[in-house]
C-alpha cells in the first residue's frame, strides 16, 4: 500500500504517545505511522494492542540517542513530520540522576534534529512537545508563550534546553519546528509515579493518599483527548517557528484531588481519614498558570471537563488493575528507591461521580 504521509512519533509507546499513535492510525488509514520507543519503566506494549497489527503502523525499539539508528530511520523512509514526545519526566527522579535526563531530554534531540535536517526527504513538520514547567513557578502571574523560562528543577531545566536547541534550527536553518508547553496531562493508561494513578494505585492497594507537604500545591490538568487534538490541529494549522501554551482553566489543588477521588469510595466522614501528610520533595513548585490564546485562535479548545475526564479515567483503572503488572519489577534507573507499580487490587472502586 502506498502511503500519502508517514509521520514519526518518538516516545510512542509512552502515556500521551500511545494516545497520539493510536489517533493517528485511527483517523489516518492512508498515512504511515513509525513509533521510535526503548519501552523504558513507565511505557508498556499493550498500550498499542489496538493498532499493533494495523497495516500503516509500525514499531521500531530503539533509543533516540542512538543516532545511528535515528540516521538509518531518516535515510530509509520519508518522514514528513515528527512528533517528539521520547523524554524522562519524572521531576523528582531528575533530582537524583540530572545527567540521565540531559542525556535523553537534551542529546536525544540533538540527535533528532540533526537527523531530521539531514534526510534527503526534508520534513514539514518537527513538533517538539515541551512542559508548562519550563517557565518555573507562578502565584499570581500568568505565563504566555513570550514569558522568560525559569525551570526550578533539573526536568524542566532539559525540557528548556531542548527547547534552544530545536529553536536553534529554525532560526539558523529555517528547519519548521514547533514548540507547545502543556498543563498536567492526566488520563488512562498513564504510569503510577504521576499524581493522579498514584492516588487511585494506594487507594486499590487499600492504602491512603499519600500527600506530599503542606503547602497548597495545585495543578491545571487537561484530559489527555483534548491534548492530541491540539497536536494534530498543531501539525495542520501550526506557524513554525512558534510556540503553543496548550492548557486548561481546570486547576485542582493537590489535596482536594485526593478527597475527590477517595469519596468515590468511602463516606464524606472517612474522607480525612484516608489522607496522609508526607515530606515535601525538594524545590517544588506551587502552580504553573498558562493561557493558550494563540492555539485557541486556531480553532481549539478543550472539550472534555474535569468531572467527565476524571470519571473515564477512574474507570480505566478500575477495568484495568493489572496493566502494569508487567513491569512490576521494573526500575527507573534514575531512582534509588522508585515506587512500584501496583499489584492487582484488594477492593475495586466504586464510582459516585
Amino acid at each position: 500500500m502506498k502511503f500519502s504521509r508517514t509521520i514519526l512519533v518518538t516516545g510512542g509507546s509512552g502515556f500521551i504517545g500511545s494516545h497520539l499513535v493510536c489517533s493517528l492510525v485511527d483517523k489516518h488509514p492512508d498515512w504511515r505511522i513509525l513509533n521510535l520507543d526503548n519501552l523504558d519503566y513507565c511505557c508498556s506494549s499493550r498500550s498499542l494492542e489496538s493498532v499493533e497489527d494495523r497495516e500503516n503502523y509500525t514499531f521500531i525499539r530503539g533509543d533516540v540517542c542512538n543516532s545511528r539508528l535515528v540516521n538509518h530511520i531518516f535515510n530509509t523512509e520519508p518522514v514528513d513530520a515528527i512528533f517528539h514526545l521520547a523524554a524522562k519526566t519524572h521531576v523528582e527522579s531528575s533530582f537524583q540522576s540530572p545527567s540521565s535526563f540531559h542525556h535523553v531530554n537534551v542529546d536525544g534531540t540533538k540527535v533528532l534534529l540533526g537527523a531530521a535536517y539531514r534526510a534527503r526527504h526534508q520534513p514539514r513538520r518537527f513538533i517538539y512537545v515541551s512542559t508548562d514547567e519550563v517557565y518555573g513557578a507562578s502565584t499570581d502571574q500568568v505565563f504566555d508563550e513570550s514569558s522568560p523560562m525559569r525551570p526550578s528543577n533539573p526536568y524542566s531545566a532539559t525540557k528548556a534546553a531542548a527547547e534552544f536547541l530545536v529553536t536553534s534550527y529554525w532560526d539558523k536553518f529555517k528547519f519548521p519546528v514547533i514548540i507547545t508547553r502543556s498543563n498536567n496531562i492526566y488520563g488512562p493508561r498513564q504510569y503510577t509515579e504521576k499524581v493522579i494513578p498514584r492516588f487511585l494505585s494506594l487507594l486499590q492497594m487499600d492504602k491512603k493518599c499519600t500527600i506530599q507537604g503542606t503547602l497548597p500545591i495545585s495543578r491545571h490538568f487537561l484530559f489527555v483527548d483534548d491534548a492530541i487534538k491540539a497536536f494534530l490541529l498543531l501539525l495542520e494549522k501550526g506557524t513554525v517557528g512558534e510556540i503553543y501554551n496548550v492548557g486548561t482553566t481546570c486547576e485542582i489543588p493537590i489535596v482536594q484531588l485526593a478527597r475527590e477521588l477517595v469519596k468515590m469510595n468511602v463516606p464524606d466522614s472517612e474522607v480525612t481519614d484516608w489522607l496522609e501528610f508526607v515530606p515535601d520533595r525538594p524545590l517544588v513548585d506551587l502552580r504553573y498558570p498558562i493561557r493558550c490564546e494563540k492555539l485557541l485562535q486556531l480553532g481549539w479548545k478543550a472539550q472534555v471537563s474535569w468531572a467527565e475526564g476524571i470519571r473515564q479515567t477512574v474507570k480505566w483503572y478500575q477495568d484495568n488493575p493489572d496493566f502494569w503488572s508487567d513491569t512490576r519489577n521494573a526500575v527507573c534507573p534514575c531512582c534509588v528507591a522508585p515506587p512500584p507499580p501496583p499489584p492487582p487490587p484488594l477492593w475495586p472502586i466504586r464510582m459516585r461521580l
